[in-house]
C-alpha cells in the first residue's frame, strides 16, 4: 500500500465536502478558497480547484457572479445554488454518519482492539443513594 496515496485518495474524498462547506458561509473568492484548505492542510492546487469547482457549477451545486475590482481584473466570487444548499445538508448528514463509524472503530483500536457492547467511550457508573425518607408524627419508625 502506498501510504502517501492512500493519504492523498482520502483528502480528494472530502474536498467537494469541504469546498462547498466553505462557499455555504457566502459569497468567495477562489483565492480564499485555496487559502482556508491549505491552512486546514488539505493541500489543493489551483489545477485540482478550478476544474473541481466548475463540475460543481456543472452540477448545478454553485454559480458565480463577477465583481470589478480596484486593484486588476474582474474577481469571480462563488455562492452556493439552493441544490447545493440541499446537497450540502445530504452530504453533512453522511459527514456526521461516516464520522462517527470511523471513530467507534478508531477507539476501539486505541483500547486494544476489545470488543465492546455500548459506546466506545468509557463513561463511569456513579451509583446514587436514595433519598431519606423524612421523620414524620404519622410515620414514627422513620
Amino acid at each position: 500500500m502506498n501510504i502517501e496515496n492512500a493519504q492523498v485518495q482520502m483528502r480528494k474524498g472530502i474536498l467537494e465536502f469541504c469546498i462547498l462547506h466553505i462557499i455555504s458561509r457566502g459569497e468567495v473568492y477562489a483565492s480564499d478558497m485555496l487559502d482556508e484548505l491549505t491552512s486546514a492542510r488539505i493541500m489543493v492546487v489551483e489545477g485540482t480547484l478550478y476544474p473541481l469547482l466548475t463540475r460543481l457549477k456543472n452540477a448545478g451545486l454553485l454559480n458565480y457572479k463577477w465583481v470589478e475590482s480596484t486593484s486588476g481584473p474582474p474577481r469571480k466570487y462563488y455562492l452556493l445554488t439552493e441544490l447545493g444548499r440541499t446537497s450540502l445538508t445530504a452530504l453533512n448528514e453522511t459527514w456526521v454518519d461516516l464520522s462517527d463509524s470511523v471513530h467507534s472503530i478508531v477507539a476501539k483500536t486505541e483500547q486494544g482492539g476489545k470488543p465492546q457492547n455500548g459506546p466506545s467511550i468509557f463513561i463511569p457508573v456513579v451509583p446514587i443513594e436514595p433519598e431519606p425518607i423524612p421523620k414524620s408524627p404519622s410515620n414514627p419508625t422513620s
